[in-house]
């Protein structure tokens, strides 16, 4: 009896035409889809950007001009609220999006929600309370740079790597190279949104216009630094990376989390200036921009090689 090729995807035997793509085995569908050019991804992300950055700017002078006043419970509560919006920004392009491209909606909620609960039960902890390093990382500019990629950016990263590698990674739906990049950005959107949670309940309720720009700032630089994860966890899904791969993914991840956080941290004050938020949201709109562009043109040039490829490495089916 011969081996029968297995697809990688479904784990289902090959019938016809074997497919092959980085070391690995596909059916004639999931070949199609893995290699498909997905334009359609990338809108929920960039309606996110886009209405996260016009949800600040209108709150901010909103609360700027009409000065409102809010206190005690109304300011924490308008709060709370405000640290949810980017999610559901970002949820509600998803499931529009999700007309057209269709995407498990539990699957990308899940990832979503394990994101927040392992920065809640894992990743807070470790940093504020095993490490502290809000007490001693501000000595000087080495410290602190190093400490925010060494200890805040591997913590992080590596939990939202965890929440797509030990959850969807293995399921069928998780057919299309465009996805890691999906269910990581997911990850990072929960792990912001606890932050931001922590960061309103933490300080009693918040100055809602620089709480807006706050949570925007939070939400599309996390998102960003975890869909650098998610790219390298879909090709190491349909191809062969080798065993240093993901961990150098994490890395690189853990890096850009480390030196972006830190310079949001300082450029708010640039200059030498006031404290002026606007600073943060543009250099998360400018990151976030260009790391998802960046990974999506990747992507898409992944696509148009394996499209290329299909005709010269297609190979009949090995039958029983």
């Amino acid at each position: 009896m011969n081996n029968v090729a297995v697809c990688c995807v479904c784990d289902r035997p090959i019938e016809g035409q074997v497919y092959t793509l980085g070391g690995r085995t596909y059916d004639a569908l999931h070949y199609e889809r893995v290699s498909r050019e997905n334009r359609a991804a990338i809108g929920p992300l960039l309606v996110t950007i886009a209405a996260g950055v016009l949800f600040a700017g209108v709150l901010a002078a909103l609360f700027h001009f009409a000065d409102i006043q809010l206190s005690g419970v109304a300011l924490i509560g308008a709060g709370v609220v405000m640290a949810l919006v980017p999610a559901a920004i970002w949820l509600f392009a998803f499931y529009q999006q999700d007309r057209l491209e269709p995407e498990p909606k539990r699957l990308v909620l899940g990832v979503f929600i394990l994101g927040a609960l392992l920065a809640a039960a894992v990743g807070q902890p470790l940093i504020r309370d095993v490490f502290r390093v809000q007490e001693w990382t501000g000595n000087s500019l080495l410290t602190g740079l190093v400490s925010s990629i060494l200890i805040v950016g591997f913590i992080q990263e590596f939990l939202k790597y965890a929440a797509v590698r030990y959850t969807v990674y293995g399921s069928a739906e998780f057919d299309e190279r465009v996805d890691g990049i999906i269910y990581g950005a997911a990850a990072g959107l929960g792990y912001a949104t606890l932050l931001n949670l922590q960061y309103v309940i933490g300080n009693e309720g918040v100055d809602l216009g620089v709480g807006a720009m706050r949570v925007m700032t939070s939400a599309l630089a996390q998102a960003s630094f975890a869909g650098v994860t998610g790219y390298f966890i879909a090709r190491a899904k349909f191809e062969h990376m080798g065993p240093f791969w993901l961990p150098m993914g994490v890395t690189i991840a853990a890096v850009l989390n480390g030196v972006v956080s830190y310079a949001l941290g300082e450029v708010t004050t640039l200059f030498g200036f006031a404290f002026n938020p606007w600073y943060g949201l543009v250099v998360a709109v400018i990151v976030a921009g260009a790391t998802f562009a960046v990974l999506f043109a990747i992507i898409r040039r992944l696509n148009a090689a394996s499209t290329t490829r299909a005709t010269t490495t297609g190979a009949p089916a090995a039958q029983a």
